[in-house]
């Protein structure tokens, strides 16, 4: 048994409702992320929210984008700053964090971007949507270690940076005890 191209209901495809899914999944975590007052919840939510990117990387055709996000952003930046979180948080936390005392300025500030996004959308011009184009790893990596070899190799300092300076960090403030 196939499934219909169009949901009878809705009108609208498998895809488009995949989409939406995921847009609102990425969405709802990026909301969780910077509202709740956790911090390991926030960078579980971020988590989410980076895994729903990725598979609307790969809807639009982008597979090795997509594979990229999930080892690059979710199996490494992710867990990385789970980790200094974990090691390099006091038990002693502030009952309100200063984003939080921030909240009236923010809201304006995402009205009037929401405002601007929408007036853009609204104006622009949209052509018909082409098809999907599918690039092979062995051409991206050609690209990208002949072409942009120099800031492939920028990002990768500055992870061991970010790592070795976790380490020290947690290093220095679990060292001072015993002395």
């Amino acid at each position: 048994m196939t499934l219909p191209e169009t949901i009878p209901i809705l009108g609208f495809g498998w895809d488009d409702l995949l989409f939406m899914g995921l847009a609102a999944a990425m969405l709802g975590a990026a909301l969780l992320v910077v509202t709740m007052r956790d911090i390991i919840r926030c960078g579980l939510a971020m988590i989410v929210c980076f895994g729903a990117l990725a598979g609307l990387y790969v809807l639009a055709g982008a597979t090795v984008v997509a594979a990229a996000q999930v080892l690059v952003y979710i199996g490494a930046i992710s867990v990385l700053v789970l980790f200094a979180i974990m090691l390099t948080q006091t038990k002693a936390a502030p009952s309100s964090l200063v984003f939080q005392t921030q909240a009236f300025p923010a809201a304006i500030a995402a009205a009037i971007l929401a405002l601007l996004i929408a007036i853009t959308v609204a104006a622009t011009d949209w052509p018909a949507t082409g098809s999907r184009v599918a690039t092979s790893a062995t051409a991206l990596a050609t690209a990208l270690f002949n072409d942009y070899i120099l800031a492939f190799e920028v990002v990768s300092v500055l992870l061991l940076a970010a790592v070795i300076g976790g380490v020290f960090l947690a290093k220095r403030e679990g060292g001072e005890g015993t002395d």
